[in-house]
């Protein structure tokens, strides 16, 4: 598109926003002129260019709408003989004084408007580099991801997700970072690259949980502030899942346990045996248990956040995670959260507490692209 085609672009506005103040000053100016001389309507001209601005009008057309009703207003007391009379000139003045104010409220309004277009912009490009997409299949796994903000505008926050290849295995982690703000971001930013560092170096689960702490711990011990020690911390769950066997290895840190989805709308929690957080401290291998479970074709592993489980309705009652995931056991893993997405806002009223990161990996039934 052309520069020119872009400023034009730029400068559409909703049909309302012109079509209804323009028809509000003709209904009023022609009302004006049929009722008794002792009722007076031209006053409410002033509402037209409130209007235009009310729809999303730029200061241009609001500007237009304003001086279109000083020209009604100018019409109604030439109509009555009064085009020149103090009343008329005070009202017609009056008008014009309101349309400039409402036409200073749409220029600060649209400046506020590209300053949070452009923070978005900036805050959806830091999404990208932070939590790299996962890919729709990995191996002979189908992945889905969704990530929902709690903070109005936001739209990252302190959970965190990631996904790598071994030799013969795909490995998955998500996460929790207490706290909300920079801080919250900094350190899921410091995870997700030590995550992506050491998946491939660590043979075992338990190791790589260890590897982690050690970087969580150091990054704690250097960056945060003294009156939070002890009180920093990540809560992560990491997943191992082999292409030749009908299993799924996990180790959790503290972690909400994910939900299994079988078919036949079979819904079970498997019983994990967690571990402390990440940043607690326990850089031992030995303190990481690792639980195996079956995870045979057909089957969905529905990793979240305690956002989701935490997410409470108008009258404060917890979000029944598992009772509504059971409706969609058996689709496909974008098609599964987009119905929780859907059914988490309705069920919240759109108003989260804390931000929801939701994984699905379902175990393709056939084969699996090299």
């Amino acid at each position: 598109m052309s520069v020119l085609g872009r400023r034009f672009a730029g400068m559409r506005q909703p049909w309302q926003s012109l079509v209804i103040p323009v028809a509000l000053i003709v209904v009023i100016t022609v009302a004006d002129a049929v009722i008794p001389v002792d009722i007076v309507l031209s006053p409410l001209l002033v509402i037209a260019p409130a209007i235009a601005a009310w729809f999303g009008a730029g200061r241009w057309t609001t500007g237009g709408i304003g001086a279109l009703a000083v020209v009604a207003q100018g019409f109604i007391g030439w109509r009555f003989g009064v085009l020149t009379s103090r009343n008329s000139l005070m009202q017609a003045l009056s008008i014009a004084l309101l349309s400039a104010l409402v036409v200073l409220i749409c220029v600060v309004r649209d400046r506020r408007s590209r300053e949070l277009a452009q923070v978005r912009s900036v805050a959806e490009a830091a999404q990208h580099v932070l939590l790299w997409p996962l890919p729709s299949r990995l191996g002979p796994l189908q992945l889905a991801c969704l990530y929902l903000a709690a903070e109005d505008q936001a739209v990252i926050g302190g959970d965190l997700y990631a996904a790598a290849r071994t030799d013969s295995a795909a490995r998955v982690m998500i996460g929790d970072v207490r706290g909300k703000g920079l801080p919250a971001i900094g350190e899921a930013a410091l995870l997700l690259g030590a995550f992506r560092e050491t998946a491939h170096e660590h043979a075992a689960l338990p190791d790589l949980a260890a590897a982690l702490e050690r970087s969580v711990a150091r990054h704690l011990a250097d960056f945060a502030p003294e009156d939070e020690a002890g009180e920093r911390f990540v809560t992560a769950l990491l997943l191992e899942i082999p292409d030749e066997e009908p299993v799924i290895r996990m180790t959790s840190c503290g972690h909400p346990a994910p939900l299994l989805l079988g078919p036949g709308n079979a819904v079970t929690v498997p019983d994990l045996r967690p571990a402390p957080p990440l940043g607690v401290g326990m850089t031992d291998p030995g303190d990481y248990t690792l639980d195996v479970l079956p995870f045979g074709p057909g089957y969905t592993l529905l990793l979240y956040t305690d956002g989701v489980i935490e997410a409470r309705d108008h009258d404060g009652t917890f979000y029944p995670f598992a009772e509504r995931a059971v409706q969609w056991t058996d689709s496909p893993p974008e098609a599964l959260l987009h119905h929780i997405e859907r059914d988490l806002v309705a069920y919240t009223g759109g108003g989260l507490d804390d931000d929801v990161a939701l994984i699905a990996i379902r175990r393709a039934p056939t084969g699996h692209p090299s």
